[in-house]
C-alpha cells in the first residue's frame, strides 16, 4: 500500500524534498552573506561544484541513452544556463543588497504565476474554464499567491516563543536603493519563469534529464564565474577558508544544486513547468517554520494564515492537473476512433460510387 502511493505521488514527494533543501540553503547563504561572501562568487562556485559531482553521473549513466550534442542544442543549454542559472539567481541576490528581504521574498512568489501565463500563452498549459479543474488551477495559483503576500506583508499578532535560538545568525546589511533593486527583482522572477518553460521545450528535444542538469550548472557556473570575474577584481574576495561557514554554504548549495535540479527536471517531464513552479510557494512557508523554530525568529499569525492558503491553492492546482495526462490520452483515443469513422465512411462512399472495394488485398466487383 505505501509503495502504491509513493509510486503514484513520487513527483508531489520529490519537490516537496527539494523545498526543503532549499529552505534550508537559504539559511545557508545568509548566514555566509553575514560572513562577507561574495554574492556572485558564491553562485559561480556553486554551479563549478554541482557540474563538477554531475559530470561523472550523467557520462556513466546516460552514456548510451543520451542524443548526440549538436551546435543548436549546445547553443539551448547556452542560453538555459545563461537565463537560469546565471542571471536569474545573481540579479535576486544582487536586488536583496538594494531592497528589503521581505520585498523579494513577495515578488518571487509570484514566479508561479509568471510561469503559468507563460505556459498559457505558448498553449503548453490548457485552462478550461467550463471545466472544475480547470477554474481549481485558476483559483489554486491566486490562492497561493494571496497566501504567500500574505506572509510576507501582513504579521498580525506574533506567537510566543516555544524556546531560545538554536542559531544566531547575523542580517547582513542593506544598502536600499527603490530603483534597482525592484527592476533587479522583477527581472529575477520573469527569467526564472521562462527558464521554467524553456527546459520543458528542451526536454522534448533532450529527454536525459542528468546530463541536461549537468550542462546547466556547468555552463552556468562558467558564465557566472566570468560575471564574478567583471564585478569582484579582489582576487582575495575569491579565497575561501575550509571548514568555515562560507566553505560549508558552498558545498551544501553545490550538492543541492546538483540533486535537486536534476530531480526537478525529471518532475517537469512528468508533470510540466507549472508543476514544478508552483511549488517555489512551499519554500516560503519552510523557511518561516524553520525560522521561528532553529533561529528564534518570531512567528506572527499572518504567515500561519497564509501558509495555510498556500497549501490550499496547491491543493487545488495539483488537483486540478491530476487528470490530465488520462483525459489526454482518452482525446487521443476519441480522436483517433473518429478518424477510422471518418475513414470507413469515405470508403462505403466510394464503394457505392465505383463498385469497387479492396478487401485484404482483393478486387471484389459489387454487382
Amino acid at each position: 500500500m505505501a509503495w502504491t502511493f509513493i509510486a503514484k505521488y513520487k513527483p508531489h514527494l520529490i519537490m516537496f524534498l527539494t523545498q526543503i533543501g532549499y529552505a534550508v540553503v537559504y539559511f545557508f547563504t545568509e548566514a555566509a552573506f553575514s560572513r562577507g561572501l561574495n554574492p556572485h562568487i558564491y553562485v559561480a562556485y556553486r554551479f563549478c561544484l554541482a557540474a563538477c559531482l554531475m559530470f561523472p553521473f550523467a557520462y556513466v549513466l546516460e552514456r548510451k541513452s543520451r542524443p548526440k550534442l549538436t551546435f543548436r542544442l549546445f547553443s539551448e543549454f547556452f542560453l538555459l544556463s545563461l537565463i537560469g542559472n546565471c542571471a536569474s539567481l545573481n540579479m535576486h541576490f544582487a536586488s536583496l543588497k538594494y531592497t528589503s528581504p521581505t520585498f523579494v521574498a513577495t515578488l518571487f512568489n509570484t514566479i508561479p504565476s509568471w510561469t503559468f501565463i507563460i505556459a498559457i500563452i505558448l498553449r503548453m498549459e490548457v485552462v478550461d474554464v467550463k471545466n472544475p479543474r480547470g477554474i481549481a488551477k485558476i483559483l489554486g495559483t491566486l490562492t497561493a499567491l494571496a497566501g504567500v503576500t500574505i506572509i510576507t506583508l501582513y504579521k498580525g499578532p506574533a506567537v510566543p516563543s516555544l524556546w531560545s535560538a538554536l542559531v544566531h545568525i547575523n542580517k547582513p546589511s542593506v544598502h536600499e536603493n527603490w530603483v534597482k533593486g525592484p527592476i533587479l527583482t522583477v527581472a529575477s522572477c520573469i527569467t526564472w519563469a521562462i527558464w521554467y518553460i524553456l527546459q520543458a521545450i528542451t526536454l522534448k528535444k533532450y529527454p536525459t534529464q542528468v546530463s541536461l542538469a549537468a550542462w546547466m550548472n556547468g555552463i552556468g557556473g562558467a558564465q557566472s564565474a566570468v560575471l564574478a570575474a567583471c564585478l569582484q577584481h579582489k582576487a582575495s574576495a575569491w579565497s575561501i577558508k575550509m571548514m568555515s561557514v562560507n566553505f560549508w554554504s558552498i558545498t551544501y548549495s553545490g550538492i543541492c544544486s546538483a540533486i535537486f535540479v536534476c530531480l526537478q527536471i525529471w518532475c517537469m517531464k512528468e508533470k510540466g513547468p507549472v508543476f514544478v513552479a508552483m511549488f517555489n510557494s512551499l519554500q516560503t512557508v519552510m523557511v518561516v517554520v524553520l525560522a521561528y523554530f532553529v533561529l528564534g525568529e518570531r512567528l506572527y499569525t499572518g504567515s500561519i494564515v497564509g501558509g495555510f492558503m498556500v497549501i490550499i491553492g496547491l491543493y487545488l492546482l495539483l488537483w486540478g492537473k491530476n487528470r490530465e495526462p488520462s483525459s489526454n490520452k482518452n482525446q487521443e483515443q476519441c480522436s483517433s476512433h473518429c478518424n477510422e469513422i471518418m475513414v470507413a465512411d469515405k470508403e462505403t462512399t466510394s464503394v457505392g460510387e465505383s463498385g469497387t472495394a479492396m478487401v485484404h488485398g482483393a478486387n471484389i466487383k459489387i454487382k
